[in-house]
Order: C-alpha cells, then structure tokens, then sequence
C-alpha cells in the first residue's frame, strides 16, 4: 500500500482546525492545539523513546502558516513561535486516524502530570484555557 497523499489543505482559523483531505477521500479535521502538542519537533518528541515532553497550555495556540516542503510534508508555523518538526502525510494520516485514542492518552498525561504522577517533563507557553 502506497503511503497516503495529502490532496488539499484548508487552515480554518475562526473554528481553528486544519482540513486535510487525501487521495484515499478521507477528510480529518485536526485542531491547532492537537497538532501543537503532537507535533514531530524534537521539542515535543524528544530525542528518543523516553524523552517525551508534555506541552500543555496550548488551547488557544494558532497557525500562522501552512509552508510546503518538497511534495511529502508541511511546516505548520504556530503563533506561539513554534515552527520546528515537519507534518508528512503519513504522519498528518496518522493523526487523523488516530486522534480519539492520541487525545485520550494525551489527556491521560496531563491529569496524571497535575496529579504529580508523570516523571515527564512538562512544557508550557502562552495560555491555558
């Protein structure tokens, strides 16, 4: 199976979710602070298993802009000076498929960090909401 094309974006500021439409016909619908805190940045990845931070406080973060890099990703630039980590297809198809059970366990992280039981590190900037 061929990894899936990205076909059309749409950055929809006012309801603050990016429209990704692929080749396959399926359509996610992925809000900015979902993609902020998954982004594939080594600031929010880590350099390898274990280094994962958690970015909290990102409900009201932005895109400022969509870039295009070659004909496999995109560099989302968020408002909050965020613009590391490129979003490929196969990565964007991912999220979308996958976004109930990556906000589920996202959300987990965070109620187990304001808790104190996360030995992760956690990284805020700009407001939380």
């Amino acid at each position: 199976m061929n990894p899936p094309l990205a076909t059309e974006l749409r950055l929809r500021t006012t309801s603050r979710v990016l429209q990704v439409t692929f080749d396959s016909g399926e359509v996610f619908e992925l809000p900015f602070e979902y993609l902020r805190v998954h982004s594939p940045s080594a600031e929010v990845k880590g350099h390898g298993p274990g280094q994962e931070v958690l970015v909290t406080g990102k409900a009201a973060v932005g895109i400022r802009a969509v870039e295009a890099v070659g004909q496999y990703a995109v560099k989302l630039v968020f408002d909050d000076g965020h613009d590391t980590g490129l979003f490929t297809w196969k990565y964007l198809f991912e999220l979308g498929r996958d976004r109930t059970a990556n906000w589920e366990r996202y959300q987990a992280r965070v109620a187990a960090s304001a808790a104190g039981g996360n030995a992760a590190q956690t990284h805020k900037k700009g407001p939380s909401i």
